[in-house]
């Protein structure tokens, strides 16, 4: 079946827990990413994008932290899941009450919020208290969407696991007995949306991440090859979490770029 995959055409790599734990790169990571820049732009055409879901930060924000890491990263390389549920926003025209952290709000800049009739639910311990979490409970009642921007279940911090915007977005859709519209990874439209622009075939596509289920299941349902790295969020035996099981599992972002450049060019 293998056989049959053509030329890889496009890379993408999942941002915190892959390339970076807040504010500490992987080691090695920045070389890796830079020797497949250079070996892309020379022997292959190949697009790299960084595909995260992270709504702790706005885009911005993000490159400046991953610049001052060393990574040479453009913003149009970027694909955040902000991103996508604003376009999603914009399309539905719907004004939200946004659950997000306040340094992911640059990202929605001009959607309106006065008078809400929908709620988006990012990652946002700050606003997570008893409160807040009713007036969207009430909005959702009187017919508002419910628009999670993932619904990830925990992420890594350098002091451990912590909960992720799941168990609450979980929280809402239990209390109202609906279901919320996911945007970011593990949703396929994230991936595709991803590969936008690229002129490049899901199967041309393989996707790098410590998430086995939203990175790796992900991208491996929307056509992709997945490849999970054992740093950041990544648990003993995560990859029997997924059917079918991740294509190749590596101990970080190095050696999935060596697998890459050596096998699949």
């Amino acid at each position: 079946r293998m056989a049959a995959r053509r030329a890889l055409k496009a890379v993408l790599v999942d941002l915190s827990g892959t390339l970076h734990i807040e504010d500490s790169a992987v080691p090695g990571a920045q070389e890796a990413l830079k020797r497949q820049a250079t070996f892309f732009d020379f022997l292959a055409p190949v697009t790299i994008r960084f595909v995260t879901n992270t709504t702790k930060e706005c885009k911005r924000d993000l490159l400046e932290r991953l610049t001052k890491l060393g990574f040479d990263i453009a913003e149009n390389e970027i694909f955040t899941s902000l991103t996508a549920a604003r376009n999603l926003l914009e399309q539905k025209q719907v004004r939200p009450l946004l659950l997000v952290d306040d340094k992911a709000l640059p990202d929605f800049t001009g959607v309106a919020t006065d008078d809400p009739n929908a709620v988006v639910v990012g990652l946002a311990p700050e606003h997570f208290h008893y409160e807040m979490m009713n007036r969207a409970f009430r909005l959702i009642l009187d017919g508002a969407p419910l628009i999670a921007i993932h619904k990830a279940r925990y992420f890594k911090r350098k002091d451990g696991l912590a909960l992720g915007p799941g168990p609450f977005v979980a929280g809402l859709e239990y209390a109202t007995d609906t279901k919320a519209t996911v945007v970011g990874k593990p949703e396929k439209t994230f991936f595709l949306e991803a590969l936008r622009g690229t002129d490049c075939a899901p199967e041309e596509a393989i996707m790098i991440g410590d998430d086995c289920r939203d990175d790796v299941g992900g991208a491996q349902n929307a056509g992709m090859r997945g490849i999970l790295v054992r740093t950041g969020k990544y648990r003993l035996a995560d990859e029997d979490k997924i059917n079918p099981a991740p294509y190749l599992t590596c101990e970080n972002f190095p050696e999935a770029v060596e697998h890459i450049l050596e096998r699949l060019l």
